[in-house]
């Protein structure tokens, strides 16, 4: 159960730590956001190490779609709706520079980039996606609406965004790894200001970003309160259509194309952590459907941690710990949040002014129905009497039969049916 980019790449190795350790920046977790802040700090000339508990890229980055795109679902006419215009337009603005970064990037780095339409299709809502398009068009971006596109179903439409991107994403973290300042296998077990314990030493820091995917301190922040994460799935498919460009379903539930090196990439199955789902079965029936003749070559499953409002919190880990900092909730979109994020905290690091910074402030407001959801499988989870408990908050776990795993419905924690820990936030095995 690996992904095709895990099959097709070689990632650098690293050393553990051995001994304490003092310097300017660190930076905890070696997927796409930490590699990148890594990368960009020592482009600054900063002094700084990351620490990864594992291998770098062995979470998230390696299950990737890895679409680099701005287009993030039908999500521009709410964001005018809900912070207005100004702020819409540079949730954009960061988002096409983040591809333009990769574009520029990926010129030194041989990644198998290409660029590609993406489009967001909806099964029966046209006006939907006019409305989309409208409100792209305010904001002075190319895209249109289209009636037709290549996929084995009818569609009511979609929304074309012109010239985005896709690529072999281990490649291109693997080269921006290559000669970091990293250290494998080193996992923080402790976090109090400027210091970090870690299974290799004590390292002592002035400035802290945290890019665990889910952050790990529960202290500060509320990320418990303003994160959940939904798992989703892939199948990679041999003799099945070439479909030139990304699709995706405007309904979360719905489905993902793109293509890669001869294979098809079908994804979907969704549902919230801890929850039923369609999972690959889902995906299995889709395609016995609609290509009898494919087979199935790799299958593999991503989790994303998703936010209240749907925008990335990146800013202050919160408004009382200075000099922490924090990356998280990509919402699925975790290419180009990833950079965008990476970009932001080099900034706000070398004290430099940010004009996107106040759209992702982690301190922005709760109020989002989306909390009282979050609330509620909270409460359930942590009064349902059941064993195994979660040891990140004490929910319980409810078993996943489709991956063998115990996952957790309040904040998507994950652990092997011998109780290792597979996905944070919680930080260490359960004992089962």
């Amino acid at each position: 159960m690996t992904s095709v980019w895990t099959q097709t790449a070689e990632l650098p190795r690293f050393p553990a730590l051995e001994g304490d350790l003092k310097t300017e920046v660190l930076i905890i977790g070696g997927g796409a956001a930490g590699l990148l802040c890594a990368y960009f700090l020592e482009q600054e000339g900063v002094d700084y190490a990351l620490v990864e508990a594992d291998r770098i890229c062995g979470g998230i980055t390696k299950n990737t779609t890895a679409k680099v795109t701005a287009q993030h679902g039908l999500i521009y006419e709410k964001l005018i709706q809900e912070f207005g215009l100004p702020k819409a337009s540079l949730y954009l603005q960061a988002n096409q520079e983040a591809l333009k970064r990769y574009r520029s990037l990926c010129q030194t780095i041989g990644c198998e980039f290409q660029e590609k339409d993406a489009y967001v299709y909806s099964r029966r809502d046209r006006q939907k996606l006019r409305r989309e398009a409208a409100a792209l068009g305010k904001l002075g971006f190319p895209a249109r609406f289209t009636e037709t596109v290549p996929l084995p179903f009818p569609v009511a439409g979609a929304v074309q965004f012109p010239r985005q991107g896709q690529f072999h994403p281990l490649l291109f973290f693997g080269g921006i790894a290559r000669g970091r300042n990293i250290y494998e296998h080193t996992k923080v077990q402790e976090l109090a200001p400027g210091r970090a314990k870690t299974t290799g030493g004590i390292i002592t820091a002035e400035k802290i970003i945290v890019a665990t995917h889910f952050p790990i301190l529960n202290k500060h922040g509320g990320y418990f309160l303003k994160l959940y994460q939904s798992r989703s799935y892939v199948l990679a498919l041999e003799n099945a259509p070439e479909l030139d460009g990304m699709y995706v379903d405007e309904d979360q539930k719905g489905l993902s194309f793109r293509n890669e090196n001869g294979l098809l990439l079908l994804g979907g199955g969704g549902h919230r952590t801890g929850k039923k789902g369609g999972g690959w079965q889902e995906l299995e029936a889709f395609a016995r459907r609609h290509w009898p003749a494919a087979k199935e070559a790799a299958r593999w499953a991503a989790q994303d941690c998703m936010t209240l409002d749907g925008v990335p919190y990146i800013g202050e880990y919160s408004q009382g710990t200075r000099g922490l900092y924090v990356v998280t909730g990509f919402n699925k979109w975790g290419m180009t949040s990833a950079m965008v994020g990476a970009t932001l905290l080099t900034d706000l690091v070398l004290q430099r002014k940010n004009p996107y910074a106040p759209v992702f402030a982690p301190s922005r407001s709760i109020l989002r129905p989306q909390l009282a959801a979050n609330l509620l499988e909270s409460t359930i989870g942590l009064l349902t009497p059941t064993v195994p408990r979660c040891p990140h908050m004490g929910c319980a776990l409810h078993y996943n039969p489709a991956e063998h795993s115990w996952d957790c419905p309040c904040h998507g924690s994950r652990f092997g049916e011998n109780g290792q820990l597979l996905d944070n936030p919680a930080t260490d095995d359960k004992q089962m």
